[in-house]
C-alpha cells in the first residue's frame, strides 16, 4: 500500500499509469477492430487513446529539466562506458523533450507555424538514439555480471575437483549455446534491476522504430511492448530499489 501510495504522489508514476492505459487501448483495439459489432467499444477505445496521451504530455512538460539533470549525474559516473552512453543518450533524450514540448505547443494552438512532421520525426529520431545507447548500457552492464557469475561458477568448478567430461564437435557448440543461455538467465536472475532496465528499452525501442520505418510493426505488437514497459516503469517508480543505478 505504500508503494502504490508513492507511486501515484509521483508525477513520473502517474505519467507511467497513463502510458499503461494508452497502450492497454491501443492493444485492446488491435484484437477488437477485426470482430463484427465492435465497432462502437473500438470507437470508444481510440477516443480514450488519444485523450490519454494528451493528457501525458502535461507530465512531460518539466521532463527537460529532469533529463539536464540527468545528464549532469551520468558526467559523474566512474565507468567509462557507462558514463559516455549514459552522457549521450541523455542529451538525445533531452532533445527529445524539447521536440516533444514544441509538438504539445502546436497541438494546444499556440503555434501555427509549427511543421508537426517535422517535429515529430525527430523527435522519434533522437527518442530512438537515446533507447539504442541505453540499450548499449546494458548489454556493458550484463557482460560485466555475465563474468562475475562465470567467475564465480569456475572457481566452485575447481573446488569440486570433477573430471570434465568430452564432447564431440557437434556436442561441443551445443554445449557453447546452452552455457552460455544458462549464464545470461542466471545473470540476470542475480541481477533484477538490470533485467528490468533492458526489458523495458527493449520494448521501448520498437516504437521509432516503427515511426522512422527502420521497421514496421502492426499497432497490436506496438500496444503489447508498451504496457510491457510500462509496467517494467511502474514497477521501478513504486519500487525505487530496482531502477538501474548509475556506478
Amino acid at each position: 500500500m505504500d508503494a502504490f501510495t508513492r507511486f501515484t504522489n509521483q508525477t513520473q508514476g502517474r505519467d507511467r499509469l497513463f502510458r499503461a492505459t494508452q497502450y492497454t487501448c491501443m492493444l485492446l483495439r488491435y484484437l477488437l477492430e477485426p470482430k463484427a459489432g465492435k465497432e462502437k467499444v473500438v470507437m470508444k477505445l481510440k477516443k480514450l487513446e488519444s485523450s490519454v496521451s494528451t493528457g501525458r504530455k502535461w507530465f512531460r512538460l518539466g521532463n527537460v529539466v529532469h533529463a539536464v539533470q540527468a545528464t549532469e549525474q551520468s558526467i559523474h559516473a566512474t565507468d567509462l562506458v557507462p558514463r559516455l552512453c549514459l552522457t549521450l543518450a541523455n542529451l538525445n533524450r533531452v532533445i527529445y523533450f524539447i521536440c516533444d514540448t514544441i509538438l504539445w505547443v502546436r497541438s494546444v494552438g499556440l503555434a501555427s507555424g509549427i511543421n508537426k512532421e517535422k517535429w515529430r520525426t525527430w523527435a522519434a529520431r533522437h527518442y530512438y538514439y537515446f533507447l539504442l545507447l541505453s540499450l548499449g548500457r546494458d548489454l556493458y552492464e550484463i557482460s560485466l555480471q555475465m563474468e562475475r557469475v562465470a567467475h564465480d561458477r569456475e572457481k566452485r568448478e575447481k573446488s569440486s575437483s570433477q573430471d570434465p567430461l568430452k564432447y564431440s564437435v557437434a556436442d561441443e557448440e551445443t554445449e557453447w549455446l546452452q552455457s552460455f543461455l544458462l549464464l545470461l538467465f542466471q545473470s540476470l536472475k542475480q541481477h533484477p534491476p538490470l533485467l528490468l532496465d533492458t526489458v523495458k528499452n527493449f520494448c521501448d525501442i520498437l516504437n521509432p522504430l516503427d515511426q522512422l520505418g527502420i521497421y514496421k510493426f502492426n499497432p497490436g505488437i506496438i500496444g503489447l511492448v508498451g504496457l510491457v514497459s510500462s509496467i517494467a516503469g511502474m514497477i521501478t517508480v513504486a519500487y525505487p530499489q530496482m531502477k538501474l543505478k548509475t556506478r
